[in-house]
């Protein structure tokens, strides 16, 4: 006899385990969005309240501004212009530190307002010194000159060294010291005084026994190079004129029979185009030294001097009557806080003790 085969049927326990999981998995999400929403109301009741705030008080606020632009307005009127002129450089043999120092230590008696100190350290009248409010310096230099700086230090390094090099840590340690350009800016109240410090500050890094010492080293060895490329191109010439009297020699003798003998002169043209390229080779050597010797003729280069007269120093950032309106409208904000906070702490303790 045949017997009926039933079919598989869930079990009933699998169905309440698999709503269970749903329903957790539901009340997960549930609850996650009302948290998010309840951050959300949270931050539209602050700005609602901060509104209220201001609205409450609106008259105060316009009160505080107001005061503050006029105030302002006339010490701007009444305040002596500032004037701002920059000059570029581009120190060589390692003389970027001590031209920040330098900078740092002029700043320095700027700060402490000794105009005698400073007008003797760069030879101007203790009147245009007192007038020098900033003297700065930073570094310029973008991706590109980054990358030519990296390009110049892979090449001074020999094969060995150059594998272990990468360029990804070399950029993140960059600081300004490596930079290639510097930036020095005067902030002063007289328009002509920043082109008067400019002798001064070249000289106290020119006159530097160390960096003259290091500079004649560089001069002395670029001589050399160019003498003993010069000497090559000189046996490089002797070395073209045996060999096209060897080949032409060569052209010369009669052929003996049917043997032809080829490989020889094609040894000759083979030297004499290895001759070639190195001439293109120490040629580029001489034009790399010529600009060097261009790039390293001072200890700091001047790639762009001090204005005559210096520009203006504008702003509505630095002028009076946006910084004090803001300063009233802060201490007028922070006052009605302090007062709204007690009022409140006073109601609150109130409730408590009716509690």
């Amino acid at each position: 006899m045949s017997q009926n085969v039933q079919p598989n049927q869930n079990n009933p326990s699998e169905e309440i385990d698999l709503g269970q999981l749903f329903k957790l998995i539901g009340d997960g999400f549930r609850k996650f969005f009302n948290f998010i929403g309840n951050i959300f109301k949270g931050i539209f009741h602050l700005i609602i309240s901060f509104l209220l705030f201001i609205q409450r008080h609106i008259i105060k606020f316009v009160i505080a501004g107001v005061v503050g632009i006029v105030v302002g307005v006339i010490l701007d009127m009444k305040k002596e212009p500032k004037y701002i002129s920059s000059m570029v450089v581009e120190p060589n043999f390692n003389s970027v530190q001590q031209l920040y120092n330098n900078i740092n230590f002029y700043n320095g008696l700027v700060e402490a307002e000794d105009s005698v100190a400073l007008s003797e350290l760069l030879e101007i009248e203790v009147a245009e010194a007192a007038s020098i409010k900033e003297i700065e310096i930073e570094s310029y230099s973008d991706e590109n000159q980054k990358l030519q700086l990296f390009d110049e230090f892979i090449r001074s390094l020999d094969t060995t060294t150059r594998k272990v090099i990468d360029m990804e840590a070399y950029l993140k340690n960059f600081n300004a010291l490596d930079a290639r350009f510097h930036n020095i800016s005067i902030v002063a109240t007289n328009s002509l005084v920043a082109k008067k410090t400019q002798p001064a500050i070249i000289k106290s890094i020119s006159q530097n026994e160390y960096f003259n010492q290091q500079k004649n080293t560089k001069d002395e060895n670029i001589e050399l190079e160019v003498r003993v490329y010069n000497e090559q191109l000189t046996e490089i010439d002797s070395l073209q004129l045996l060999y096209k009297r060897v080949m032409e020699k060569e052209a010369d003798k009669p052929l003996q029979g049917t043997n032809i003998s080829l490989g020889e002169g094609r040894t000759e043209e083979n030297k004499e185009l290895a001759l070639i390229n190195k001439i293109d080779e120490i040629k580029q050597g001489l034009v790399q030294l010529n600009q060097e010797r261009a790039n390293k003729s001072n200890i700091l280069n001047v790639i762009s001097e001090f204005p005559r007269s210096g520009v203006e120093r504008k702003g509505i950032l630095r002028s009076y009557k946006f910084l004090i309106t803001v300063a009233l409208l802060g201490l007028v904000l922070l006052g009605l806080s302090i007062l709204e906070l007690n009022k409140f702490l006073k109601e609150y303790a109130k409730s408590k003790n009716q509690g």
